[in-house]
């Protein structure tokens, strides 16, 4: 198997500033030659020092038709790379995408640039969620100055929630977000969460769950019964629009509850739970679980579905 590490984004994404420093790096200095495959031609140049120091090869493709299996597996013997790095043009189809049958896909970066970002999210949201759907990391460089990046967050993590999402500026990483502009009162020992606010509490739990430790959350919620859950459990939740009408997604965390069998897929219930963190096989690690202090059923709401959009 190749080893394959994809780096995608728009134009002007900070996809080559992030290869280019990746190639520096005394860490990428390691056996073997790296392919280095640019599908689209951006300010960024990478000088013939830089590649012959980290012993790297570099080919453009520039049509989205010529990037097929056939023509990368030509590329891989011609070169006989250790590793291949793949710098995607962010216009083309992602979802389309098809590499040879012995590349694999070892890490999926995405950069955004923050300052357009609102723009491509605005009209171009099928594209972006194709590349955010799949990445390990994404990467919000040029920050400095923007006040809204915890809604950023928000956007991109209701469509991947296991992406590690970084933000930089001038100065480096920023850290300082979404601490201050949570919808509810982290203050309080009880939550009571509407549709936005359980849609913000779940996306912050995944990052944060020491928040909520011992804090009682109250929220309406449908009842999802996933195949083989242990027979007093459940999962409630909330379907959330991550990009658009044909794109959904189910927000909930596994949840104990001693009534779960009496309980029906789809049913709505108002639940009132605490939260621990625990293993959970479902999360191939530790993770939020819920424990319900009580379940009772409830009228569906108006609005069944949050909008991240």
């Amino acid at each position: 198997m190749k080893t394959v590490f994809m780096i995608n984004g728009f134009l002007e994404s900070g996809k080559s500033e992030f290869i280019r420093y990746t190639l520096e790096q005394p860490y990428f200095q390691i056996r073997g030659k790296t392919l280095l495959i640019l599908c689209e031609e951006g300010e960024v140049e990478f000088e013939e020092a830089l590649l012959r120091s980290s012993r790297t090869v570099l080919e453009l493709i520039e049509e989205e038709e010529d990037f097929t299996p056939e023509r990368l597996s030509a590329l891989e013997k011609k070169y006989r790379p250790e590793r291949i790095v793949i710098e995607y043009n962010g216009m083309w189809n992602f979802k389309e995408m098809k590499l040879p049958r012995n590349w694999r896909i070892e890490q999926q970066i995405t950069t955004i640039d923050a300052s357009t970002f609102p723009v491509y999210y605005t009209n171009m949201r099928s594209l972006l969620a194709e590349m955010l759907r799949g990445s390990d990391m994404i990467i919000f460089n040029r920050c400095d100055g923007i006040q809204d990046l915890s809604n950023y967050k928000r956007n991109v993590k209701a469509i991947n929630q296991k992406a590690e999402i970084i933000f930089e500026d001038a100065d480096g990483e920023v850290n300082a977000i979404m601490e201050d502009e949570l919808p509810y009162d982290l203050q309080q020992d009880t939550l009571v969460l509407d549709e936005r606010g359980y849609g913000i509490f779940y996306l912050d739990a995944l990052d944060h769950a020491k928040r909520y430790l011992g804090k009682k959350m109250i929220f309406t919620a449908m009842v999802l019964k996933p195949r083989g859950f242990p027979a007093d459990y459940f999962v409630p939740g909330r379907m959330a629009m991550t990009c658009c009408a044909d794109d959904m997604a189910f927000l909930g965390f596994a949840c104990e509850y001693e009534g779960a069998d009496r309980l029906h897929e789809r049913d709505w219930v108002l639940v009132e739970a605490t939260m621990t963190f625990e293993y959970w096989a479902d999360y191939e690690g530790e993770g939020p679980v819920l424990h319900a202090v009580s379940v009772k059923p409830c009228k569906k709401p108006e609005k069944e579905i949050i909008d991240f959009s």
